[in-house]
């Protein structure tokens, strides 16, 4: 099975690199995948590891798909293959996970021809396992082949970066994953609004995408619409709002269970809630500039269009800057209910088009 691209859409060039360092026999013995949530970099690594250990190859650097090989790494079920990632609703990767890897590490490879090691969200290691790691990374064995993951090289320590093989993976154009959803199989409405939605990051948009996960596209609609009850609420109104949101917890159901098998932690309700809300003031920020950048909230265009007539260019920056900002407090555990208060007391009082 001869994949074009190794079955992946977008960043060919960064499968090509990766073939060609198989092909010339000068595989790195680290490498640092970057980009947003959902962009792929952990199925280029699986698909990496495919290439360099299956042992049906139709060619160098090339995967055949079927044997025991492939099939065990890209479930990530493989003796060859060890993945580290933050422990469940933790978000920290310890020092610990980190020497367990090492002390595998060192072993030769028993079914393949390199040990693999994937770090997911690498970003979220603390001190003493970026310090455990480094170590590793300068006297790493021939036969072992690490591979980090994070969201922007920038987070982590530079000494880490500079021992990497960097590649930054990017999303694809939306028209290109728009097509791409309508040939798996959806209509052309959601997959417009999903290759819109997640910015053009495929994993991203299938995941969304899924029938059983229609509860995030539901919650994005859900707090759309109150967002334009609010241009058009009170004083008193918002505050209220405000206390209702911070109280409001969130509920394990289907869709985080399966968000959390993929090592992928939402936010809290809150953080959620403003990250939804950042799009839409980014997009009123684009249509009142003038940009020709892709929406992300495409379903909303009439709502959009109009607020952009009625706010200045100033006004639409200054809400997504402070939007970004009351992020940034609540990750650093400002308290919540002031925050959203400061916040929703700087939005316009306007009267926008309803959906």
């Amino acid at each position: 099975m001869n994949e074009a691209n190794w079955g992946l859409q977008g960043n060919e060039w960064a499968v090509d690199m990766l073939r060609q360092h198989i092909r010339q026999d000068g595989i790195r013995h680290a490498y640092l995948f970057s980009g947003p949530p959902g962009v792929g970099k952990r199925s280029l690594a699986l698909r990496f590891a495919r290439a360099v250990n299956c042992t049906e190859a139709p060619e160098a650097g090339e995967a055949c798909g079927l044997c025991k090989t492939c099939k065990g790494i890209q479930k990530m079920q493989y003796s060859d293959l060890a993945i580290m990632q933050s422990e469940a609703g933790k978000r920290i990767l310890n020092v610990d996970q980190v020497r367990d890897m090492q002390h595998s590490l060192y072993l030769k490879p028993y079914q393949g021809k390199y040990r693999v090691a994937l770090f997911l969200r690498f970003q979220e290691a603390n001190d003493a396992a970026v310090n455990a790691l480094l170590k590793t990374l300068e006297e790493a064995p021939a036969h072992a082949i690490l591979i980090l993951t994070t969201e922007n090289s920038e987070q982590l320590n530079p000494t880490i970066v500079s021992r990497c093989e960097i590649l930054r993976l990017h999303p694809l154009p939306v028209e290109r994953l728009d097509r791409f959803l309508k040939s798996q199989g959806y209509d052309a409405v959601r997959a417009r609004l999903l290759a819109h939605v997640s910015g053009g990051r495929v994993g991203y948009a299938l995941r969304i995408g899924m029938e059983k996960e229609g509860n995030f596209l539901k919650e994005r609609e859900g707090r759309l619409d109150e967002m334009q009850d609010l241009l058009n609420s009170t004083r008193v109104q918002r505050f209220k709002y405000a206390e209702k949101l911070t109280k409001e917890k969130r509920k394990k159901d289907e869709f985080s269970n399966f968000l959390e098998s993929w090592g992928t932690y939402w936010r809290s309700e809150l953080q959620q809630t403003l990250e939804i809300w950042g799009t839409f003031w980014r997009d009123v920020m684009l249509t009142r500039a003038g940009s020709k950048s892709p929406m992300t909230n495409i379903d909303r265009v009439e709502q959009i269009t109009a607020l952009a007539e009625k706010t200045s260019l100033g006004q639409a920056r200054k809400l997504v800057i402070e939007n970004e900002k009351a992020i940034e407090r609540l990750e650093k555990n400002v308290n919540a209910r002031l925050a959203m208060e400061v916040l929703l007391l700087d939005w316009p009082s306007v009267r926008s088009a309803k959906k």
